[in-house]
């Protein structure tokens, strides 16, 4: 397909991808919108037009700021609106090209918001690299992993209220924290910063209490993907989570990218997951191939400085899927709602520089990491900046998830 907008071919929002989002403009209130090159399709605009009146859903949930309502029409109206804006966008004989100067904005003017309400999130920690690495600083090196890692996906319920979009800066918080060498704690801005480099997933289906979904039906209760960076207070971690697991340490803020990755554009990028060993329980069995090869990187800007690649990673690394992970959290009869959230947890790959936090990096602060401008890091400093971005790319498609970009301020 070739669009008859101009679009580089490095850009993340191919004619293959056309993610969604929100929006405004000095000129237009919030609304939801879809990524194409440079521009924003104004979904609100395409609707008070008329574009939609052969749409298996109400044009009138395009017409709101945020994403909850359309994503409860379920995968055929998100299949329609995609094959739409395809068509739309590559024929010049299109409505949507004769009323171009009206439905498309220019990115570079648009203000990017939260896509959707979350209601609820869930943090898992499916990483194998990750969870042996953090097992080996602070267990057992020979048995890194806790003896049920391998039979479920490990997760804990997280503050949805925290999670920001992308551009958001975050206060250090003032937290609890048992200062090394000491039994006695103290209280002040934690000292141990940390970013987590995750992907999460959307909810879109509610389902009743006491209703599973299983690993069969999870794709089609999903409605795609953004980077997802979960800040970290690390000392105040080590001090807290024992016996209950993270509070404080991860509640001050998570930033998402923007635009919302659907499941249809990531398809062509399915991979084969790792080997489970030992054999999981059934209701963890899956059939389609549910990992996905996305490359990940981090950058790290310190204050009025440049940006340093300091990790690369991938979405494949994960040993615990999306459909074993909404499986596993509704087994017991947990129900979800439209607009939950639920994140991988810090994705690490097998080698040093795929490890997907500081904590590893700098291996629990044994080993900072030196910078281009001579500074080290064990840990962020006030006025870094945390950069995360995620594409995929095969046979000349490529699909990316724009940028997850946040800065530590100084605490308040």
């Amino acid at each position: 397909m070739k669009s008859w907008l101009t679009i580089s071919d490095h850009s993340d929002f191919s004619i293959y991808n056309l993610p969604f989002g929100s929006f405004s403009t000095p000129n237009l209130d919030q609304r939801l919108g879809v990524a194409i090159g440079d521009s924003i399709v104004d979904l609100k605009s395409c609707a008070q037009k008329g574009l939609f009146q052969h749409a298996p859903f109400a044009s009138v949930t395009l017409e709101e700021p945020i994403l909850n309502n359309f994503m409860g029409c379920g995968k055929e109206s998100r299949v329609w609106l995609r094959n739409w804006l395809q068509q739309q966008l590559t024929h010049t004989d299109s409505e949507l090209y004769a009323h171009k100067d009206e439905l498309l904005c220019p990115m570079e003017s648009a203000n990017l918001h939260l896509p959707v309400h979350i209601g609820d999130y869930t943090d898992f920690y499916s990483s194998e690299d990750h969870a042996r690495n953090v097992g080996k600083m602070f267990r057992d090196p020979e048995n890194a992993l806790l003896p049920n890692w391998k039979h479920l996906p490990v997760g804990y319920h997280g503050r949805a209220s925290s999670i920001v979009v992308s551009g958001t800066n975050i206060h250090r918080p003032k937290i609890q924290f048992l200062p090394a060498g000491s039994d006695v704690p103290s209280f002040g801005p934690s000292k141990m910063i940390d970013f987590e480099l995750e992907m999460a997933f959307l909810v879109s289906r509610n389902t009743e209490l006491g209703e599973q979904i299983t690993t069969d039906e999870a794709e089609d209760s999903i409605f795609g993907l953004v980077v997802f960076n979960d800040w970290s207070a690390r000392d105040t971690q080590r001090w807290e989570y024992v016996p209950l697991g993270p509070f404080l340490a991860k509640n001050f803020g998570s930033v998402i990218s923007p635009w919302i990755v659907t499941m249809e554009a990531l398809s062509p990028f399915r991979v084969v997951g790792p080997t489970q060993e030992p054999k999981v329980l059934p209701y963890l069995e899956y059939r389609q191939n549910m990992h996905f090869d996305v490359n990940l990187e981090v950058l790290l800007q310190p204050e009025n400085g440049n940006e340093e690649l300091i990790s690369k990673s991938n979405f494949k690394f994960m040993y615990w899927n999306m459909a074993q992970q909404l499986a596993h959290h509704t087994v017991n009869g947990c129900n979800v709602r439209i607009g939950d959230m639920m994140a991988s947890g810090t994705i690490s790959g097998p080698t040093p520089d795929s490890f997907g936090s500081m904590l590893e990096l700098a291996w629990g602060g044994k080993n900072p990491i030196t910078l281009k401008d001579g500074s080290s890091r064990a840990s962020i400093q006030d006025g870094d900046t945390v950069i995360m971005r995620g594409f995929a790319e095969k046979d000349g498609i490529r699909v990316g998830f724009g940028e997850c970009k946040s800065k530590i301020l100084p605490a308040i």
